[in-house]
């Protein structure tokens, strides 16, 4: 067979070389032992949490080594594509923090090694198959859909493993003559590697998460370019990752089945194979049993989910970097006010079978970070999240600025600030008795009668002063318990409940529900201050009047 000439009967149009393509992308001027690696997805308008996990392995790999993170949307799926999605995936990344130094955009590209998504790139690489063509390492294929399918049957009725290979691979070494009437009846066609491998042969291979892997040796002849021209994945990130200079490809772990062919597919191009970073999936316990996280049962698969439950950003990362290297918790404890981006991440440290995620456990982080939030701050997150998902509170929130700090500025700072909030979705429910609009009926305790709780919201309001302190404020609660008979003793109380009707703290709950619509709030001293006397006046005597 003449390769040069089935090489030039197949691609007349392609004139340029493998050399002169990679002049075009020179060696990057990265510091030594750099981390130069990308963020691949495929435009299918769905952006998951395995996503931010690969994002942030990448984003840390390559910032603490200086090196560099870039985004390519390796679009070669068209049947996949969703109009909008790369839109959708730059922007939910970067509201994750994952940002790019290089590559894809929403309105182009950014940096001096695209076009950054794979459908402009299809010249390049139709370079790279005519060389392998002409070297005898690639070749035409015209089977039709019709008779793969009843390869695949025979294969699969003889127990036989899938796929284009051996005496399967009919067109592998059909003659020029052939190719020529096939071209001339204008019949489609795809391009196939020519593999030498053999099952029979394994070899060790070191990932960096994995550890050393036994390799089998790939023996299927895999398609790299279709039909239409456009390369599949295999092709396309090979010839990518060689001309952007990639040095590490962090990924999922289904990847390991194509890895055999991947290492020799760059062996092949006389490209330098990067380092493999193959991450486990993320799990959840499913009964007894753990399982992937799926699309199509959890939720909380989507980051879309995370955004509209009100989990800020911080809160995630937080959670994520615990999953990704265990000794995160210990440095956070020993560093709790050190920026995440100062621990030394480590891709050694990702646990080889995947993580477990666990939303109970990412609730307490967010909990806490939350917490530690200053009111301000505080208010802007929850502002820009009711502006997105709750339009109504968001108004109320941006109609009095300074009411809305004061409320959430409640029990903040010192050694221990309150935790009320786990998610910005939370926030309506613990505070939003602050609003008129929002404020609910109280329904009393039925042990209690009427009698009993007018009358003490009457002498409350007989001697609410907003001057008197906590501590004065407390002793006129305490003293009109002893006058209805209640017990301000809660030990006696607990000793022998039938002694008493009630106690302090029942008191102290129906001015609470009467102020507040509920039986639990944030401390009732400070509510009535912020609320103001006038209107805390008026809600108890709303109840009052009511009942």
């Amino acid at each position: 067979m003449d390769y040069q000439a089935l090489a030039n009967l197949l691609f007349p149009n392609v004139t340029e070389t493998p050399e002169a393509v990679e002049a075009r992308f020179p060696s990057r001027n990265a510091p030594e032992g750099a981390v130069i690696t990308r963020m691949a997805p495929s435009p299918t308008g769905f952006v998951h949490l395995g996503n931010l996990v690969q994002g942030l392995t990448s984003e840390r790999m390559a910032h603490q080594s200086g090196g560099v993170l870039f985004l390519r949307i390796e679009d070669t799926d068209a049947k996949r594509e969703v109009a909008g999605a790369v839109e959708v995936l730059i922007n939910t990344l970067k509201h994750y923090g994952i940002a790019f130094d290089e590559g894809a955009t929403v309105d182009g590209d950014m940096g001096a090694y695209g076009p950054y998504r794979q459908r402009q790139r299809a010249a390049i690489y139709h370079v790279f198959a005519k060389k392998l063509v002409s070297e005898g390492h690639a070749y035409p294929c015209f089977c039709t859909e019709e008779e793969l399918s009843a390869m695949r049957e025979k294969q699969e009725a003889n127990k036989e493993t899938t796929g284009y290979y051996g005496s399967y691979a009919i067109w592998r070494d059909r003659s020029l003559e052939d190719v020529k009437a096939q071209l001339e009846k204008g019949m489609p066609w795809v391009l196939r590697f020519r593999s030498t491998g053999s099952i029979e042969n394994q070899f060790k291979f070191d990932d960096l998460v994995k550890g050393q892997l036994t390799i089998t040796e790939n023996n299927v002849d895999h398609v790299l370019l279709k039909s239409d021209g456009i390369p599949t994945y295999h092709f396309a990130h090979a010839v990518d990752d060689h001309l952007m200079h990639t040095t590490h490809v962090v990924r999922g772990d289904e990847w390991l089945p194509s890895l055999p062919f991947h290492i020799q597919l760059f062996k092949t191009l006389g490209f330098k194979l990067p380092k493999y970073v193959h991450i486990g999936p993320l799990m959840k316990m499913d009964g007894n049993s753990k399982r992937k996280l799926s699309k199509r049962k959890d939720p909380e698969l989507a980051l879309t989910f995370y955004k509209a439950e009100g989990f800020p950003v911080e809160a995630v990362y937080e959670y994520l970097m615990t999953l990704l290297n265990s000794n995160y918790e210990d440095w956070r404890r020993a560093n709790p006010t050190a920026p995440s981006d100062s621990f030394k991440f480590s891709p050694k440290k990702l646990n080889p079978a995947g993580n477990l995620f666990d939303y109970a456990k990412l609730t307490d982080v967010s909990k806490n970070e939350i917490a530690k939030m200053d009111a301000e701050k505080a208010y802007s997150l929850l502002t820009e999240w009711a502006a997105e998902f709750d339009p109504d509170f968001a108004q109320k929130l941006t109609a009095d600025k300074d009411y809305a700090v004061s409320i959430l500025a409640i029990g903040r700072g010192g050694k221990k600030p309150r935790k009320d909030l786990a998610t910005w979705k939370e926030a309506k429910p613990y505070m939003g008795f602050f609003y008129d609009a929002y404020l609910e009926t109280p329904v009393f305790d039925p042990k209690f009668s009427a009698q009993t709780v007018c009358s003490v919201l009457t002498k409350f309001l007989d001697r609410y002063d907003p001057a008197d302190d906590s501590a004065q404020w407390f002793d006129k609660v305490k003293a009109i318990t002893q006058e209805i008979g209640f017990t301000t003793d809660m030990k006696a109380y607990k000793a022998d409940p039938a002694a008493y009707p009630g106690t302090v703290a029942d008191v102290s709950t129906f001015i609470r529900q009467a102020v507040t619509g509920k039986t639990n709030s944030p401390d009732l001293y400070t509510v009535m201050q912020i609320l103001g006397a006038e209107r805390s006046r008026a809600r108890i005597q709303a109840v009052i009047d009511q009942l």
